[in-house]
């Protein structure tokens, strides 16, 4: 007759810890921009079969070694593979216009650059978050500011973009009342991070900015519906 086994102690697992951690492996550690035209390719559920294209504004290489493109979408500079959503962009791969070659990683130079620019910069962990690395905007991105209340939105041109050792990356806008020089250039200190004075900021392609401040009809009318309230809409 066997001898009876007594029960395994239950593990208790810290699920909030693991993610985390998961996070922490995923947050972008250094950034390195784009400039020979490579581009986002993603695709809208309305028309499956056409597919869309947007220049990368830069790489960004996470904790955990993948590099990841980024372009400036919605609220924040996002990496591709986080669109994947039908009603505002599936990301579909990497596309060199020149070659028309599409890809679905990033390529093996900008991996390289990424590591070694990493290795050679490797700041010393703090409790604080700290300033990592500015990249100049080299698009012309324009950022829809909003604030609380009553105050009307601005429409404000991007100059930079600053990486924080938490991963966060943040779009420097211009205080105008503070501009002393120009062109307005990284270092400057009328530059102020985004979301450090406007509870939302929305990130625009130059043609569209160029569109609102013509005021254009069909594109006002698109902007009011982003920025109108959920429960106020029709």
């Amino acid at each position: 007759m066997g001898i009876p086994m007594s029960p395994r102690p239950a593990r208790v697992i810290d699920l909030e810890a693991r993610r985390q951690r998961q996070q922490a492996r995923r947050r972008l550690i250094r950034l390195a921009p784009e400039l020979d035209g490579l581009e986002m390719v993603y695709r809208l559920g309305g028309s499956p079969d056409t597919l869309y294209g947007m220049p990368l504004l830069a790489w960004g290489l996470r904790e955990d070694g993948e590099v990841v493109g980024l372009v400036p979408w919605m609220e924040t500079l996002t990496p591709c593979q986080r669109l994947d959503d039908d009603e505002h962009g599936r990301f579909v791969g990497y596309r060199d216009p020149e070659t028309e070659e599409l890809f679905e990683t990033a390529p093996e130079h900008k991996l390289m650059e990424l590591e070694h620019a990493a290795a050679y910069f490797d700041y010393e962990e703090t409790d604080q978050v700290t300033l990592i690395q500015q990249l100049p905007e080299t698009q012309g991105t324009h950022a829809l500011c909003m604030d609380d209340g009553d105050a009307p939105w601005q429409l404000k041109q991007v100059f930079g973009w600053r990486l924080y050792s938490d991963g966060s990356v943040e779009a420097l806008l211009a205080d105008e009342r503070r501009v002393e020089e120009t062109p307005i250039l990284l270092g400057d200190p009328c530059l102020y991070p985004g979301h450090s004075r406007h509870r939302v900021v929305y990130f625009f392609q130059r043609q569209i900015a160029n569109r609102i401040r013509r005021e254009d009809p069909a594109t006002l009318e698109a902007l009011a519906l982003m920025v109108m309230p959920d429960d106020a809409r029709p």
